[in-house]
């Protein structure tokens, strides 16, 4: 684990040279085909080289959750379990590794014509509009989310709009069921926050030099 730019994939694939260890990403970007430079992914010959799970899984106009990680990472322990290797996991989205050793409520998949209807609404009244109808049904959950955190706040409607049942509610009766192995975790925090910001600097400027605006441009201008 640690910040963007602190060194994960290069102690990831330092492990993969010295055990026998099947590198897991936990980045809930990388899963996506076609978004390689503005999520800092590993180049082809590297991937060729250290094989990662969960990357360039989905095209992205499909949809990934914390909950659809937690079946595949699951999976994968127990494969490579079986092969006599260890998972080891890299990677910054913190929700996944928090999913993966707590468990998480069982929630519905999306729905993309409630979605647009919430969206519609935002764009009418603002989001935070729907934050207030959101307190109305589910305070716990919205006293937690932002009045602008417009992913959060569409979910949350969502939920109650495909269950009738409150997000909260629903979180209170989590999958906590957790594979036999021992969690050995380990963190790359720089002791300088100037380096740091240095490095995520050099960092954009070589995704700017590698062709990052092309690579937005290119999604955006999708028909789907």
């Amino acid at each position: 684990m640690g910040p963007t730019a602190s060194g994960k994939t290069d102690a990831a694939l330092a492990l993969y040279d010295r055990m026998p260890v099947e590198i897991i990403s936990v980045d809930s970007a990388m899963v996506y085909r076609g978004m390689d430079i503005g999520t800092a992914k590993p180049d082809v010959d590297i991937l060729q080289q250290y094989p990662h799970h969960l990357v360039d899984i989905l095209d992205p106009a499909e949809s990934y959750s914390a909950g659809k990680f937690r079946r595949d990472a699951l999976a994968l322990i127990n494969a490579i379990v079986a092969r006599g290797k260890t998972p080891v996991f890299a990677g910054g989205t913190m929700l996944y590794y928090r999913v993966l050793q707590q468990g998480i409520a069982s929630l519905p998949e999306a729905d993309p014509e409630i979605r647009q209807r919430i969206d519609q609404c935002a764009a009418e009244e603002g989001w935070p509009a729907q934050h207030e109808k959101l307190n109305a049904i589910d305070a716990i959950s919205a006293s937690r989310i932002g009045p602008n955190d417009s992913q959060r706040i569409q979910r949350a409607l969502e939920v109650y709009e495909i269950t009738g049942r409150s997000l909260s509610d629903l979180q209170q009766k989590a999958d906590d069921s957790t594979p036999p192995v021992r969690w050995v975790k380990a963190a790359l925090a720089p002791e300088s926050r100037e380096v740091l910001r240095s490095r995520i600097q050099e960092r954009f400027d070589r995704m700017i030099e590698l062709g990052f605006i092309d690579e937005v441009r290119s999604l955006h201008q999708r028909d789907d």
